[in-house]
């Protein structure tokens, strides 16, 4: 077999008992890494180290690996332009987070003669999201029910709203003014701004004597 050493250095080409003698006195673990090769290539390396940090490596993957859902969205050929704005918008919010959407259109009773209809319907969408969606499959009828597949536009991001803060400045010291504060006293004693404030003089009495008339006697 054909040895490698821990440092991934070539130790030539030996039996495997004399690998093994190499391996004991390392102190290390002799790993089979090409059974299929001529001869076999062998490896020292400490193997329990080797296997935690292979498993430590795959959870890291695990956790930035995004995963991608299939998501769905159900019309019918009477759905109005209101409720389909709707879904459009819905469509383009999947989209935004990575995923793909399923659009489906379930035909009805006398619809089922019509399924034009449908694709009718589903081509206005694509239309509508022509900026952030592509036809990944094209609409296929199932049954009774027409449907297609979209995916996120290469190149396409979703826009960001911005935040808004949750209190608003006033008025009063957006422009610098300093509010003036009126205690319970003064606004009582206070004259209404639409009532003028009039002095009545008091009214002049004549506090002349009365005239006496003599008496007379008898």
């Amino acid at each position: 077999m054909r040895l490698i050493d821990e440092d991934g250095q070539p130790l030539g080409i030996m039996t495997p008992m004399q690998a093994l003698g190499i391996a004991r006195e390392r102190d290390l673990d002799l790993v089979e890494v090409s059974p299929m090769a001529m001869p076999p290539v062998c490896r020292l390396m400490d193997y329990g180290r080797f296997k935690y940090e292979q498993a430590k490596r795959e959870n890291e993957a695990r956790k930035n690996q995004k995963t991608t859902d299939l998501k769905e969205i159900r019309l019918s050929p009477r759905t109005d332009d209101h409720d389909l704005n709707v879904k459009i918008r819905k469509i383009e919010e999947f989209l935004g987070d990575g995923d793909k959407v399923k659009v489906s259109v379930r035909l009805r009773g006398r619809e089922n003669a019509h399924p034009e209809l449908g694709r009718q319907l589903l081509d206005k969408i694509v239309e509508a999201l022509k900026h952030a969606a592509v036809v990944e499959r094209p609409p296929i009828m199932e049954a009774r029910i027409i449907s297609m597949i979209l995916s996120k536009a290469p190149g396409w991001e979703p826009q960001k709203t911005p935040a808004t803060s949750g209190t608003h400045a006033r008025k009063g010291a957006k422009s610098g003014a300093t509010p003036t504060a009126t205690t319970p006293e003064a606004a009582t004693n206070a004259p209404p701004a639409d009532v003028a404030h009039t002095e009545t003089a008091p009214e002049a009495t004549n506090t002349a004597p009365a005239e006496q008339t003599p008496s007379t006697l008898s």
